[in-house]
């Protein structure tokens, strides 16, 4: 019922930024929540940033103060703003929408590396 689309990722330096897109499309009315998660090379995936629908924003530790997670007012897309990166922010970033159960993009690549 929820179809998202992600688009941003890619190769930036330490130090740079990426501003990472999800389009969601279908019963966008019915969803609860959307967010960002992340699975880094040989660790478990883990909540970046989510937003509910009444706006109520949780970020994790590790990125508070460097990303910003926001949505446009038809709440049918999120974007993940991100700055001051650094290797350890290197994974595959997915976008995450939650209505009757939890939706999930296909990821994208962002590597930070020189």
């Amino acid at each position: 019922q929820v179809q998202l689309v992600e688009s941003g990722g890619g190769l930036v330096q330490p130090g740079g930024s990426l501003r990472l897109s999800c389009v969601a499309s279908g019963r966008i009315y019915s969803i609860t929540s959307m967010g960002w998660y992340r699975q880094a090379p040989g660790k478990q995936r883990e909540l970046v940033a989510l937003i509910t629908r009444g706006g109520t924003i949780n970020y994790a530790d590790s990125v508070k103060g460097r990303f910003t997670i926001s949505r446009d007012g038809a709440k049918n897309t999120i974007y993940l703003q991100m700055s001051s990166l650094n290797p350890e922010d290197t994974a595959v970033y997915y976008c995450n929408a939650q209505f009757d159960r939890a939706y999930w993009g296909k990821g994208t690549q962002v590597t930070v590396s020189s």
